[in-house]
């Protein structure tokens, strides 16, 4: 068994993959109408969440573990008047997820419990900020499952 930082590295780098292929499976069948609406009258759409799940990984690990200098708009993301398209909404979060990739890659041992801060979490260190944000696409991931069955519901695909 190697050591508990490539453990750490090698477990990360999988569940981010994972995750980030689950929402684009969740997102293929959806049109673009779909992707930014609600089906419901209360929530948000698959598109917002989309851009709340990217603002959150650029924010938490980009600005402030990789230091990339990274800005949040958070309201913007749950209601963002000209979203751009399904397609570059998904690339950003591509974009993102590559990011958070290669910030795990670069931890070393010591830098997992790291002193960590940021604006509205109490984590302490960069292993629980990681660990937290993977934990807040799961999270959301169910809410798009819901978003997706609902879509098929009104298209009349489930009964």
């Amino acid at each position: 068994m190697g050591d508990l930082n490539s453990t750490l590295i090698a477990g990360f780098t999988e569940r981010y993959t994972q995750l980030a292929c689950k929402v684009r499976e969740l997102a293929g069948p959806l049109s673009d109408e779909q992707f930014w609406s609600k089906p419901f009258a209360f929530g948000n759409s698959f598109g917002h969440l989309v851009l709340h799940l990217t603002g959150n990984l650029n924010y938490y690990i980009g600005a402030q573990i990789a230091q990339t200098g990274y800005v949040r708009d958070r309201p913007r993301e749950f209601n963002d008047p000209s979203p751009p398209s399904k397609d570059e909404a998904l690339k950003r979060l591509d974009d993102a997820v590559a990011m958070v990739l290669k910030t795990i890659r670069a931890q070393s041992g010591d830098d997992w419990s790291a002193e960590y801060s940021g604006v509205s979490t109490n984590a302490k260190t960069r292993l629980d900020m990681i660990m937290q944000c993977a934990a807040h696409i799961q999270h959301h991931i169910g809410q798009m499952i819901y978003l997706g069955y609902e879509w098929q519901r009104q298209a009349g695909a489930v009964k």
